[in-house]
């Protein structure tokens, strides 16, 4: 890529990266309230597991939705208006007593995260002229994000309970601003207008392919989704810890993420997305085995062990997604960012209500088979036939640039 192309490339999506660390703040931060759910409102388990199901089951739906509508149209300005309505709701989640108002306001929160990100996938991967590497550090941003939720969440509780859970709302203001400075220039004509383009003409949907990818996400999506739901909760009885024990595992797996999804861009550009995303899913087992039956000190490397082999992959989730479906990227990014990954969040009330029945332990233990039968999903599958050759293409306007898979 030529200096001129970096330069293009960098500025646009270090804010974009930004502005995902800003939303995805809100999806770390519902799983990170649900001790202070526990212990402030004495929910049980599976109540407080409710509350991470109200986040993710409206985004799981809504998301290929808003994917699909990118796929007709540049929707540009969901991007700081998702931020916003995603914070809003997280901010508010603390307010009230009620069960019904908090599942309420952290739906709502879901569905702002299920409209940023589509649009956002679609921006960003024009905006990385077909760079493996850049889209990481776009989904990096989104890592960090969760990552910094359960220390923000923590912090800002301690000041005064739940009611101060509207003080969360300044990272959405800030996340606002930061899509806002990204967005000139990239307001371009989505996938789905382009394809009168040379290389449109001949694209074909993969769906079957599609299809095993998206399955193999599911299992990755209950594996975390089940541990950032529990894993506070879980090093807590576990290590004999307070609350700082659990905030700080919670931060570990997020954390790890973020170290992850940077590796897996790089990885992938030497030796290929499927060897990379078959490797991750193979190495999770044993981490994930080591995380649930491994107790004392080891758990916080088998936590970020865990957490590395869940989100090397991440990215790579995408750019394949887009590429068996080069029709259809907003309808990929939204099944590959929400429909897959929210799906996680219907299975965390079974293992909420298999913890009430027996033990956190032992409601955990499943999701060690998880990330196998990911892998055998996997196993078939090929490279897509879609190059990425928009870095070699010369220079051309941003319309263009961005609409470019």
């Amino acid at each position: 890529m030529s200096t001129y192309q970096t330069s293009r490339t960098g500025r646009p999506i270090t804010l974009l990266s930004l502005g995902h660390s800003c939303v995805d703040v809100y999806q770390g931060a519902v799983a990170a309230l649900v001790p202070f759910f526990v212990s402030e409102r004495a929910y049980t388990y599976a109540a407080a597991s409710g509350i991470v199901l109200a986040a993710s089951l409206l985004s799981s739906v809504v998301q290929p939705l808003f994917g699909a509508l990118t796929d007709k149209w540049a929707m540009p300005w969901l991007l700081p208006a998702a931020t916003l309505v995603s914070g809003t709701g997280v901010a508010l989640a603390g307010v009230s007593g009620s069960y019904a108002l908090t599942l309420a306001v952290v739906a709502i929160s879901g569905i702002g995260v299920a409209a940023y990100h589509p649009e956002a996938a679609r921006v960003a991967r024009g905006a990385s002229r077909g760079s493996h590497t850049a889209m990481g550090w776009f989904s990096l941003g989104g890592n960090l994000g969760f990552a910094a939720a359960p220390l923000l969440v923590s912090a800002v509780i301690a000041t005064g309970g739940l009611h101060a859970s509207p003080l969360l709302i300044v990272p959405a203001l800030a996340g606002t601003a930061l899509c806002l400075a990204a967005l000139p220039g990239r307001t371009a004509r989505p996938a789905a207008a382009a394809a009168t383009g040379p290389d449109r003409r001949t694209a074909r949907d993969d769906w079957a392919s599609f299809a095993k990818l998206s399955g193999a996400i599911m299992c990755r999506s209950v594996v975390f989704v089940g541990l950032s739901a529990f894993i506070s909760l879980y090093v807590r009885q576990r290590t004999g810890g307070g609350d700082a024990a659990g905030a700080v595992a919670l931060f570990v797996l997020y954390l790890g993420g973020a170290v992850g999804t940077v590796a897996g861009g790089r990885l992938a550009t030497r030796f290929g997305r499927l060897p990379v995303v078959r490797w991750s899913y193979a190495l999770t087992v044993p981490a994930v085995a080591g995380l649930v039956l491994v107790p004392g000190p080891l758990l916080y490397p088998l936590v970020a062990l865990t957490s590395a082999g869940l989100y090397v992959p991440f990215s790579l989730h995408v750019t394949l997604g887009q590429d068996y479906l080069p029709r259809r990227m907003g309808t990929a990014s939204g099944v590959t960012l929400g429909l897959t990954v929210s799906i996680g969040g219907l299975a965390s009330p079974l293992i909420g209500a298999l913890a009430d029945a027996t033990s956190l332990h032992t409601a955990l233990t499943p999701l060690i088979v998880m990330p196998a039968v990911g892998w055998l999903l996997l196993r078939r599958l090929h490279e897509p036939e879609h190059p990425e050759t928009a870095a070699a293409q010369p220079e051309l306007p941003a319309d263009d640039t961005a609409s470019r898979p």
